[in-house]
């Protein structure tokens, strides 16, 4: 009898305890855990990096919608932006590498160069987010066979948990991020597809290697 009535006082104990962490929570620390809740189911076990990941916290974003050019902000006025990051872009045709900006809104994902928008992709019409499970920065987000798109996005990020967690989260396709090994296929548009091959050397790089195909070290 004393062993359960000191169980049930132990379970007691621990569930006020939870009740009042959970209470003292400010409304951004409990955004931050749900992101790495996300994050977790998405990347843990998967890919490298994750477990140096769980110790750095998530941004709000890491640029300010005032850091934006007027003209970007004027083409998608109305909707909500909720996270901007700069990114390399690399072209589907030749794998040079670009400077642009990854701006999310409430319902669509936006490319950016300076005052021009590259490239718009609704969230309605995602139809995937692949990474590799090794520790570069590289994703790719598929997009459907249609006039509107030329084809899909391939991305480097520097904070690709980050990155890839604040996607899924506002497209609410989290069971559409794919984490792939050696090598994944890619649209290039008119229905021609190209392929990135992810391996291992002694410094990060990524080139077109001889075979045409996108090589990421």
């Amino acid at each position: 009898f004393l062993m359960q009535t000191s169980e049930m006082l132990r379970n007691i104990c621990m569930r006020n305890l939870v009740r009042k962490y959970c209470r003292g929570l400010t409304a951004e620390r409990k955004v931050q855990l749900q992101q790495k809740v996300v994050t977790s189911a998405v990347f843990s076990g998967k890919k490298e990096g994750y477990l140096e990941s769980l110790s750095q916290p998530f941004l709000e974003t890491r640029l300010k919608e005032n850091d934006l050019n007027p003209k970007v902000l004027q083409l998608i006025r109305g909707e909500n932006i909720k996270y901007v990051t700069p990114v390399i872009k690399y072209d589907r045709n030749g794998f040079k590498a670009r400077e642009r900006l990854l701006v999310l809104t409430q319902s669509s994902a936006y490319v950016v160069e300076m005052a021009k928008i590259k490239q718009k992709i609704e969230y309605s019409t995602l139809k995937g987010i692949s990474t590799s499970n090794l520790s570069d920065g590289i994703v790719v987000i598929h997009v459907p066979e249609d006039n509107k798109q030329k084809g899909d996005v391939i991305l480097q990020c520097e904070h690709i948990f980050e990155t890839v967690t604040k996607l899924c989260i506002l497209a609410n396709k989290q069971s559409l991020v794919k984490v792939v090994k050696g090598s994944l296929r890619f649209r290039v548009g008119s229905g021609k597809e190209g392929t990135m091959v992810f391996t291992v050397g002694p410094e990060p790089q990524v080139f077109k290697d001889k075979t045409g195909q996108l090589t990421v070290v």
